[in-house]
């Protein structure tokens, strides 16, 4: 079971494993977010691993991933934008953001994968750091907040349901 697994890495890397797993996940780490943060809210409520300590952990990682991402697009942006310009996804990517930015970089926390591509996104379009700032980190607080009290309500049924669904 993934808890279980999660506890392997605990007893071996300690709680910065909630951290290089959030900060990492855009770098290919096998694991979702959503499993990780619900399966650590889990074990932070049967009073395993304390839960401060793991949603301090798992919220600064996601906080690093995003900032790190927005930076890169910021850096990078003539190039990879260049590179970028005649694909469907990206100049979708910029339309949705051009017309309604704000909620835009809202709600794309929420999805899977996008959470990572969109502060890419966002940095290549010039949108000012404290901007992104005020809006990601807040959308990131409410996510993570979301997930991690969905995990101490919900986690256990959610996490028996994947594990016969063989996830």
């Amino acid at each position: 079971m993934i808890s279980n697994t999660i506890l392997e890495l605990l007893h071996q890397y300690g709680y910065p494993i909630f951290y290089f797993a959030f900060s990492l996940g855009p770098f290919g780490i096998p694991i979702p977010n959503e499993i990780t943060i619900i399966s650590g809210a889990i074990l932070s409520h049967t009073g395993v691993i304390n839960s401060c300590i793991t949603y301090f952990c798992i919220l600064t990682g996601l906080l690093t991933a995003i900032t790190f991402a927005y930076f890169a697009g910021k850096l990078f942006g003539p190039k990879i934008k260049h590179k970028f310009q005649h694909n469907k996804h990206f100049v979708k990517a910029e339309l949705i953001l051009n017309k309604s930015g704000n909620w835009a970089m809202c709600i794309g926390l929420f999805i899977p994968i996008v959470r990572y591509v969109l502060p890419l996104v966002i940095g290549l379009s010039g949108v000012q750091y404290q901007k992104f700032a005020l809006i990601s980190y807040s959308s990131a607080l409410l996510w993570t907040i979301t997930y991690f009290t969905v995990g101490i309500y919900f986690g256990t049924p959610i996490l028996s349901i994947l594990h016969l669904l063989q996830f």
